[in-house]
């Protein structure tokens, strides 16, 4: 596998001419470099006027390897050419280097361009290109290229401060300026453009030392100036690419403003300390999105979270922003902020809301997890609102980073959050709320990678635990070991919340000294309450590409049994279902004998409907008879139209369970509406169902509702016999299929 590396481009603050004489130092031998033995010229030409001048040496280097490598080479240095063409009159220089030793095993070629400054003539441009491909060596193939690798990172940063040096030798031994080609040949005309080989937008400036051109009059460093103003705006520029008032987070720059020069403050300020390999990848990644996203490009920011999300690899890196590019497009997720107002319920009833920031600058969170109604908000606007609503805050939460790194003047790409468990019970461990919340995590890891710094988890109850045993193993291992979780007061203990948020900034329920208003959350009433229907929107593409529930549509005659198959004994069935529309029957019946469905009935759906939405199938035929095909585990219970229910059965044995729903036609009272009573003749039903293993449950389905609802779990309402709801769904013969 071929390596490849390519820097960004480096500035220093010096004509081409100083920068070049302090480079010449390094030959023939640098003693700031061990590795560098010494170099011979082999080769020299110039040009009939001297304006160009190629040289050609042949370098020793020292072998810096472990000594089984050294033996199995037989070579204690290694040889390497270079050639160095200069063009004194274009200002350039162009360096080639290729290995002579293992040329037949390894094949190493590096390329570097000094030039002149597009936008300064008296700055100088460095960029830099290499690749390593390890053929064979003696099987130690892998371990040969991390080792080149590995020494070639660490020679990138010592050449940057061997150039500096040579320079401020230069400096002190007082020569400040050497005269350009043109400055030599006054009467010469300038060679034309020629288009600049900087193409990339990353750059890192070296400001040591002062301006290698010398200004001799007022005007011209007054131009030097302009030209420093210059590139100036264009750091700003790029900075706020992205920063505007609901505006997508991920925007960067346009296409025309790829090639734009960015200094080292850019680097320090907004991205932070980046290795050279790191700074390659970024660049690579940077250009290969190029190639395939025109237009606007993500700012740095942005990608550096997804290449730290895959470790600096590449490739992974690429897929995993192009997925969430194509998935930004297809939900309009960079408008959300702008065109998506989220509904007055979740402003209300989810506590939690951005609050100052941290002691690094860190935008600051703060969510009282234990107060939220989980199972209250999915009924109130499901899960597709939910989402939406955490994509806002993650948006927002973006775009509070960068303002907090144009405020403090260093990156900060993440935030902090405080989650605060007081309140937190078994009714959060719903199983469906559950198992929203876990896509919830897909979607954000998926997509806002490296954006949680550190998440602050206070007054954590016994509950916790179970919680975190659920979600942990969906949450990547970089982002878990951000959590610091604190039980009771031990947050007020040293280590705790007051080292990572100054006391002015903390709410006042936490013992801080801040009393700004933080939304308190709480139940949801069940008038808020919504069907599938009204929660899902005809014309709007959902965000979640799987759901929770699923829908089954009841007629008279016309059941939903769902087979389910229990392989041991001691096995937990649980469901939770909502009625949507109609009055239904539910039962659970078991037979040892395998069952099959019989049949399904394909409902015909004439209106855009969720799509969880199932045919009806059957297990039972009439010819089946209760007490010799199949016996009753869980009585049939009436449920009316808005009841919530959850569940479980213990399984005694292993064989075929079978929960059903039938549709159930009350007698008519005077009083009911004949439009209701039509309606009616069609049932709803949204379902989950799942089974357990006997060591994965703990508890009754009871303590996992959640407290608006006012139901008692279904199995013991059917254990417990409630005679006058199985009387009745008796004496009803349990109403014919």
């Amino acid at each position: 596998m071929v390596q490849k590396y390519h820097s960004p481009v480096r500035i220093y603050k010096f004509s081409f001419e100083m920068v070049m004489a302090a480079y010449e130092k390094r030959f023939p031998t640098c003693p700031m470099i061990p590795i560098f033995l010494g170099s011979d010229i082999i080769e020299e030409e110039k040009s009939d006027d001297g304006a160009v001048h190629v040289i050609t040496r042949r370098c020793r280097l020292n072998l810096d390897a472990p000594y089984i490598l050294k033996r199995l080479s037989g070579m204690e240095h290694l040889i390497f050419m270079q050639k160095n063409s200069y063009n004194w009159r274009r200002r350039t220089l162009k360096i080639e280097a290729w290995n002579e030793s293992f040329s037949s095993r390894v094949h190493v070629l590096e390329g570097c361009t000094y030039t002149v400054h597009p936008d300064n003539p008296s700055w100088t441009c460095f960029e830099q290109t290499a690749s390593l491909e390890v053929k064979s060596f003696f099987g130690l193939e892998s371990s040969v290229e991390k080792l080149a690798v590995k020494q070639y990172a660490g020679s990138l940063k010592k050449g940057k401060e061997i150039l500096m040096h040579y320079l401020n030798v230069l400096q002190e031994e007082g020569v400040e300026h050497i005269p350009s080609w043109q400055e030599l040949h006054p009467d010469e005309p300038p060679p034309p453009p020629e288009t600049p080989a900087v193409e990339n937008r990353v750059t890192e400036y070296h400001e040591e030392g002062a301006s290698g051109g010398k200004a001799t009059t007022d005007d011209e460093a007054q131009v030097e100036a302009a030209q420093e103003s210059h590139v100036e705006a264009h750091i700003s520029k790029l900075a706020s690419s992205s920063v505007h008032e609901k505006e997508g987070a991920v925007g960067g720059v346009q296409e025309a403003d790829e090639g734009t020069l960015v200094d080292e403050d850019y680097i320090k300020n907004f991205l932070g300390d980046l290795t050279p390999i790191q700074e390659s990848k970024l660049i690579t990644l940077r250009e290969w999105l190029s190639e395939t996203h025109k237009g606007k490009m993500p700012h740095d920011a942005h990608l550096l979270r997804f290449l730290r999300a895959r470790d600096f690899n590449t490739e992974k890196a690429h897929e995993m922003m192009t997925a969430s590019l194509a998935w930004r497009k297809q939900h309009q997720v960079d408008k959300i902020l702008k065109n998506w107002e989220p509904p007055d319920i979740l402003k209300k009833y989810v506590p939690g809301c951005w609050h100052e920031h941290d002691r690094d600058g860190r935008p600051l969170f703060i969510m009282r997890l234990g107060q939220l109604d989980v199972k209250g908000l999915l009924k109130a606007v499901g899960e597709e609102g939910i989402l939406r609503y955490v994509l806002t805050i993650n948006e927002e939460g973006m775009r509070r980073t960068e303002e907090a790194t144009r405020k403090y003047g260093k990156p900060i790409s993440s935030w902090t959050c405080i989650a605060d468990c007081e309140g937190l019970s078994m009714r959060h461990l719903w199983r469906p709320g559950i198992k929203a919340l876990l896509r919830m995590i897909e979607v954000v890891e998926a997509n806002y990678p490296e954006t949680m710094g550190r998440l602050l988890i206070v007054r954590a109850p016994r509950v916790f635990p179970v919680m975190w045993t659920l979600v942990s193993p969906f949450i990547d291992e970089n982002t878990r070991q951000k959590f610091l979780i604190y039980g009771g007061k031990h947050y007020m203990e040293p280590g705790g919340l007051y080292d990572y948020v100054e006391p002015e900034y903390i709410p006042a329920f936490l013992g801080g000294e801040n009393y700004s208003d933080i939304p308190e959350g709480g139940i949801i009433p069940k008038s808020y309450y919504r069907s599938e229907e009204e929660l899902y929107g005809p014309d709007e593409l959902p965000l979640c590409s799987e759901t929770v529930y699923k829908l089954s549509i009841l007629q008279k005659g016309i059941p939903h049994e769902v087979l389910v198959k229990i392989t041991e004994a001691q096995q937990v069935l649980t469901w939770d279902f909502d009625v949507l529309r109609g009055d239904v029957t539910f039962a659970v019946l078991f037979s040892k004998r395998p069952l099959t469905v019989l049949k399904e009935h394909n409902n015909a759906i004439t209106t855009h409907q969720p799509a969880s939405v199932v045919n009806n199938t059957i297990v039972f035929d009439k010819s089946m008879v209760c007490g010799v095909n199949y016996n009753y585990v869980e009585q049939p219970l009436i449920c009316k139209a808005g009841e919530s229910m959850q569940g479980s059965h213990i399984c005694q044995a292993p064989g075929s369970y079978v929960l059903q729903w039938k549709y159930y036609q009350s007698v008519p009272s005077m009083n009911r509406d004949q439009k209701a009573s039509h309606h009616n003749r069609v049932a709803k039903v949204i379902y989950y169902q799942e089974v357990l293993a006997s060591h994965d449950f703990k508890g009754s389905m009871t303590s996992l509702q959640s407290c608006q609802s006012g139901f008692s779990s279904l199995s013991i309402s059917t254990t417990s016999s409630r005679n006058s709801l199985t009387s009745d769904a008796h004496s009803s013969s349990l109403v014919s299929r």
